[in-house]
């Protein structure tokens, strides 16, 4: 079986695991059941992939969504990976190229939707792979009552029991809940090795702003990010292509993406935004999840996410490749109106809404945050984290006051009409106005009545959207989404405890306070970066791939602070394996050296690939020196370019071992074995 690290440099190109890859590697590679829960841009998608390649037999990808599928293909193919897809985007070519593979036994990873799995033709299929392992990517997709819910997902685990193969199954958003769920329904709730490798992700800078002028908002942040890739989240469909046009009258590439469109105009935008640098898609929450792009800079929600899980997914599509990427959410009591309608409106058991309602609470927690975000938000999640410095609060911290007498005034409010009215009705009661609902119910006649017009309505509607981000106050689905107090407000109430509000929230958002992500290198080396990017672009355009499967942007950033001048030297940046050193390493040094690189002969390029290829130069050179015997006239032998190669990559510590190499006889041992081992001590 191939060593997992030598395939990590040789193939992938890069020089060790990040954290936590390596353990989970080797739980999939000895077919251990494994779930990994692991943040966007941690590297999940090696974690399945590089113990396919060293697994006898293929492994089947269960994948939801075919534009993720198609990216990984593309990229493994790339790397000269046999990889493939079946899916309802394939050409025939392509089709026939995966049936051809699975007839000729080359095919090691195959991916699908979790819609074919209940093709009565599949399994057979999967036989006639020789599928050993089966891995889910998007995991959470089995909670039946998440946000991406996915019922086909069900059928992975008595897939996997009746093959006899071991499962792995990935997500990067799962909370204690759908954890539960998916040891059940995929793993028969027998727990598997779990890794939970931490939901942080501290490139991402965090960010909040109530809806204040929106579309200036967004004009002003897209603004000082120009010429970025990025992306804005919508509520609707028509607000994406108003959003869109406005964005492109401000001279952005900007276009619309939503479930509306047909499907050519949705593909052409899934591939300018792959290939294009610094294209904005305005999108419902549908795009972006199959769009395996990492150097997306920034992500705005123009309107509030859903719920915690949801907005933590969406802004993990930014900045997938490590590096710096801003995130800003817009939210307002229009959005807060439509998510409790939706959630009042689903099909869910009344536990199910109540529990969404909470998730939805503690969305609007993280907006109205007293002190860092990302220690909110983490802790949601479990994890304990000091403060981030990256994110607007840390920046600038919020303005606090005294709410406890405005609380205690709206708790008494719902109190006094039963907890049967919302938001809206209740700051009609605290502002003493009399509406035909407010006469009707003879809600004027309460001593709460006319209490709060110290306050205007802006302040009513910011001091109840706080309360139920703190949890004060929750909708009840069963009566209509009216408030209920929860117990964590009766201390209040009852004048035991005190609750600290912000005002800021309050005030006009403040939109341009902050510039633009810091530049990804030094303004002196921005030009060379940009001609890397324009050679990878013409490389990526002329094979019709996305430009990332060339080289992620990481890659070319290292490039220029490290300025390879060789082969040798480009094959240790990270991101460079085999296979791309081969096919691009010529025509990137030149861009970096302004000259023409010689040709390399195949093995000797692959050993540069896994760092080896110095010390075949030196035993190339003693073969050389010593091809008639140290003092040049004994009988000549020769040492090829095969068994050289099989001695470094052996990398003998004695004689006894050099001898043991493939082709090296007890003649060549005597001649070069000294020479040879002195050769190699360097390394």
């Amino acid at each position: 079986m191939p060593d997992p690290s030598d395939l990590l440099h040789s193939i992938f190109g890069f020089p060790e695991f990040r954290p936590g890859q390596e353990e989970i590697v080797a739980s999939v590679l000895a077919g251990t059941p494994t779930l990994a829960i692991m943040p966007t841009g941690g590297g999940k998608s090696l974690c399945y992939q590089l113990p396919a390649l060293c697994r006898e037999g293929a492994t089947l990808v269960v994948s939801p969504l075919i534009a993720l599928m198609r990216d990984q293909v593309a990229a493994l193919k790339g790397l000269g990976v046999e990889a493939g897809a079946l899916c309802s985007a394939n050409t025939e070519e392509e089709t026939d190229a995966v049936f051809r593979a699975i007839d000729a036994g080359t095919l090691k990873i195959l991916y699908m939707a979790p819609e074919r799995l209940r093709s009565s033709g599949t399994e057979r299929l999967l036989r006639r792979a020789g599928v050993q392992l089966i891995a889910v990517d998007e995991a959470h997709c089995v909670s039946q009552w998440g946000h991406d819910f996915r019922p086909d997902y069900l059928e992975i685990g008595p897939l996997c029991a009746r093959m006899g193969v071991p499962l792995a199954a990935f997500t990067a958003t799962a909370d204690a809940e759908t954890q539960e769920e998916i040891v059940t329904r995929l793993f028969g709730g027998t727990p598997p090795r779990a890794f939970l490798r931490g939901f942080d992700r501290p490139n991402l800078r965090l960010a909040f702003e109530a809806k204040d002028k929106p579309r200036a908002q967004m004009l002003a942040f897209a603004a000082a990010r120009r010429g970025q890739a990025g992306i804005v989240y919508c509520g609707t469909r028509a607000r994406t292509e108003s959003i869109a046009a406005a964005l492109s009258a401000e001279g952005h590439a900007a276009v619309a993406y939503h479930a509306g469109m047909e499907a050519e105009p949705r593909r052409e935008v899934e591939r300018r935004f792959q290939a294009e640098d610094g294209l904005i898609v305005v999108a419902t929450v549908a795009f972006g999840m199959g769009i395996d792009k990492p150097d997306i800079r920034w992500v705005l929600h123009a309107d509030l996410p859903k719920s915690i899980e949801s907005y933590y997914q969406e802004i993990g599509r930014a900045g997938r490749d490590g590096l710096p990427a801003d995130t800003l959410t817009l939210y307002g009591p229009d959005d807060i109106r439509l998510r409790r309608a939706q959630v009042d409106e689903s099909l869910a058991p009344p536990e199910r809404r109540a529990a969404d309602h909470g998730r939805l609470n503690a969305l609007l927690g993280l907006a109205e945050a007293q002190g860092c975000r990302r220690k909110l938000l983490l802790g949601y999640f479990g994890e304990q984290s000091g403060e981030c410095g990256n994110c607007d609060l840390c920046d600038k911290p919020p303005e606090l006051f005294d709410g406890t007498e405005a609380v205690r005034m709206a708790l008494s409010a719902a109190l006094r009409t039963g907890e049967w009215f919302g938001a809206g009705h209740l700051t009609d009661i605290l502002l003493g106005i009399e509406t035909e609902k407010v006469k009707a119910r003879g809600h004027a006649d309460l001593p709460t009545f006319g209490v709060g017009t110290k306050h205007s309505r802006k302040v009513w509607q910011a001091v109840f959207r706080q309360m139920m981000g703190l949890d004060l106050m929750r909708p009840d689905p069963e009566r209509h989404g009216a408030l209920r107090m929860t117990e964590a407000a009766r201390p209040i109430l009852r004048g035991e405890a005190r609750i600290t509000l912000r005002r800021d929230s309050i005030d006009k958002a403040d939109t341009a306070r902050r510039p633009a992500v810091k530049m990804l290198v030094s303004e002196e080396d921005a030009p060379l970066l940009s001609a890397l990017k324009a050679k990878r672009r013409a490389l990526a355009e002329a094979q019709r791939v996305p430009a990332y499967v060339v080289f992620a942007d990481r890659t070319l950033i290292e490039m220029v602070e490290k300025r390879p001048e060789t082969l040798d030297q480009m094959a240790q940046v990270s991101g460079v394996g085999a296979k791309k050193l081969e096919q691009y390493g010529a025509a990137f040094l030149a861009v970096l050296t302004g000259a023409t690189t010689p040709e390399m002969h195949p093995a000797r390029r692959a050993l540069a690939a896994r760092g080896q290829g110095e010390a075949f130069d030196r035993l190339q050179e003693v073969a050389q020196g010593l091809y008639r015997g140290a003092d040049g006239t004994a009988k000549p032998l020769s040492c090829d370019t095969a068994l050289l190669r099989r001695i470094v990559k052996a990398h003998p510590a004695s004689l006894d071992a050099l001898g043991r190499v493939q082709g090296m006889s007890e003649r060549h041992v005597e001649r070069f074995g000294g020479a040879f081992l002195q050769a190699l001590a360097p390394e």
